[in-house]
């Protein structure tokens, strides 16, 4: 089934505020009862540079963007120039009227000379001026409506009727004229554009950008040709109340929910948004009444993580949160943590590398990383979330694992998550349950000698908390016995090393498989996608796609990667006549590890490391190409600018 969906598009330069156009954007659609994509894209750049926000709107639920785009707002000239070419027949293009003369090649400081070269080629293949009117003459002969807007001659119009002078006080309200224009084209309800408005700004800004909006839908009315304008959102009756969210929120809440209450972080992109977001609602109102969750920003990732094992040893829930550069500093602690059997928490957020790489681009590089980061061999759980809603029922379960096996437990997601919205039914949080494992307490251990690492059938100890009562103990990062005491014994070295590890098994053996993977479309099919994150959804809108053209397919999403599935994979993969492994890697990481556990290799393989998420375009025809036999082995996928 292909979904139908209106695609819309804001960009401009970092700072101009394109986030907040689109959560405005966003939200007034999900008022309206639709549901919404949406896709962040932002240089690293703290301002100027260019960013752009993807919205898909349907009427139903979609799991990832597409290529194309119907409606363009741009803020500025270098958005037109680098968009015109998503932009479909039949779309169109809000522009500033005063940059319809920009000469592209001069008079736009942003641009690199790699990407002069190529708008050079672009130019001289289509036969195109140098003046931005003139990429739009193009476009309008691709059957792309124009709609040039006088913001500066709103603007002024504007200060007039809310009595400010300085037109520069107002200059940030481009944006809101361009969601005014926007949904005017869309013949869309100002009110719920203006109730938008009002829940995303205090009342003073959210009245002076009302009264924008207002202006922008009456000078669109007016001037522009609405009404040959085909695309219209249309209010649907919504049966349910429903959430518009972030995967950084997604993941805060499901702390919140799981029961943490202790989140450390040092700031990094794309991490630190959900602990600000954290630290935004610390006071939590529960049944017990008020409490607490603290936020603590260290001066370091290196004191992060150690922060956050105190906060466990003392018998907290706590997490720490980080993306590539930060979870690198943060290897030497996590080792401690698998010493000494922390249940501590890490959710890695992946970003473009090696190094500083693109610190606001997506990745998946860093499975292998989070697999083995730490000198030493020591246990670790990896989950990896495939969507917000997985990052939220995700976020909270990952700390009873950590509890119940004792040990690190790291929440794999990355920047396309982090930074994508979507439209959810309000979640379901009636059976999620805590368990933290075997906890012992001062009556339990009257009389006795507790020893912390006890050696066990199963290798989980029983925990008492610092400060219990009752339970001496000590915490080195040295090899100990079962009491904490450093002790290099060549038998004691061995028998822990051995229970650290086994707990691995246990994990293997316990932990259901619907939390380990999960499979969609046809098991006998003798053509199976593998894959893992963020993909998922751009698979399987591609899947569905592709099963109503005759095509049958499979996919497992692997989410539990460490300690793998490995006989659930063996058994589903033998004999397959193709396997095709989709990642956001150059490695194909994932594909690798399933070699190595189960002897058996992906022939085919679409992998895509630009720094942009995958699309369900660009996943559809590579997939296609595999089944007619007209794909190489290896596809590289390149959508997004």
């Amino acid at each position: 089934m292909v979904i139908e969906s209106i695609n819309w598009m804001a960009g401009g330069p970092q700072g101009s505020g394109v986030d907040t156009a689109s959560t405005i954007f966003g939200r007034a659609c999900g008022y309206g009862g639709l549901y919404v994509f949406g896709r962040r894209e932002y240089h690293s750049n703290i301002k100027t540079m260019h960013s752009y926000f993807h919205q898909r709107v349907s009427k139903q639920p979609t799991l990832a963007n597409i290529s194309d785009v119907d409606l363009l707002a741009a803020f500025d000239a270098e958005t037109v120039v680098r968009h015109i070419g998503e932009v479909v027949s039949e779309g169109g293009i809000i522009v500033d009227s005063s940059d319809l003369n920009v000469n592209v090649l001069k008079e736009i400081q942003t641009f690199s000379e790699d990407y002069k070269n190529q708008i050079r080629a672009y130019m001289k293949e289509n036969n195109i001026g140098e003046a931005v009117s003139d990429f739009l003459n193009y476009a309008k002969k691709k059957n792309i409506q124009v709609f040039p807007v006088p913001y500066m001659d709103l603007l002024k119009q504007i200060g007039e009727a809310l009595k400010i002078e300085k037109v520069s006080m107002l200059s940030r309200m481009i944006n809101v004229l361009t969601i005014g224009v926007s949904f005017a084209l869309f013949k869309y309800d100002r009110k719920l554009v203006e109730t938008a408005i009002k829940a995303t700004f205090h009342e003073k800004i959210a009245d002076m950008n009302v009264t924008a909006v207002d202006y922008a839908y009456d000078y669109a009315e007016k001037n522009l040709n609405i009404n040959n304008f085909k695309h219209k959102l249309e209010t649907l009756d919504a049966d349910e109340p429903r959430i518009f969210l972030t995967g950084n929120q997604a993941v805060a809440m499901g702390k919140v929910l799981g029961g943490c209450r202790v989140q450390t972080y040092y700031p990094i992109t794309p991490a630190a948004d959900e602990s600000e977001y954290l630290e935004s609602h610390e006071i939590l109102k529960t049944r017990k009444g008020d409490e607490a969750i603290i936020v603590i920003q260290t001066e370091d990732e290196i004191a992060a993580i150690n922060s956050a094992s105190g906060a466990c040893l003392a018998g907290a829930r706590a997490a720490t949160s980080t993306s590539g550069p930060g979870f690198s500093l943060m290897a030497e602690g996590i080792a401690w943590a698998g010493n000494s059997e922390v249940p501590v928490v890490i959710t890695l957020y992946q970003r473009g590398g090696p190094s500083t790489g693109q610190p606001t681009r997506h990745s998946q590089q860093d499975l292998r990383f989070a697999m083995h980061a730490g000198h030493g061999e020591f246990a670790r759980i990896i989950l990896a979330s495939g969507d917000i809603k997985e990052c939220f029922y995700d976020a909270a379960e990952v700390f009873n694992l950590a509890e119940k096996y004792q040990m690190p437990v790291i929440h794999l997601l990355d920047k396309a998550m982090a930074n994508c919205s979507q439209t959810y039914p309000v979640f379901d949080y009636a059976n999620i349950k805590i368990d933290r494992g075997e906890i012992v307490t001062e009556k339990e251990l009257e009389g006795k000698e507790y020893k912390r690492f006890r050696f066990t059938e199963t290798g989980v100890s029983p925990r008492a908390f610092l400060g219990t009562k009752n339970a001496v103990q000590w915490c080195t990062g040295d090899e100990h016995n079962e009491s904490g005491n450093i002790n290099e014994e060549p038998i004691i070295r061995r028998l822990m090393m051995e229970k650290r590890i086994k707990k691995l098994d246990l994990v293997d053996k316990e932990v259901p498989l619907e939390m380990k993977v999960n499979f969609f479309g046809d098991k006998d099919s003798e053509n199976i996608v593998v894959s893992w994150g963020s993909p998922k959804g751009a698979i399987i809108e591609a899947l569905n796609q592709l099963k109503d053209e005759g095509f049958s397919l499979g996919f497992i999403q692997v989410r539990m990667i460490h300690p793998l599935p490995s006989a659930y994979l063996k058994q589903m993969l033998e004999g397959k006549k193709r396997i095709i492994d989709i990642e956001d890697n150059i490695t194909a990481q994932l594909g690798g590890i399933i070699t190595q556990y189960t002897s058996i290799k992906p022939n085919f393989y679409i992998l895509k490391y630009t720094g942009r998420p995958m699309m369900t375009t660009e996943v559809y025809q590579a997939i296609k190409a595999i089944l007619t036999d007209k794909a190489p082995e290896r596809q590289v996928l390149m959508l997004g600018v």
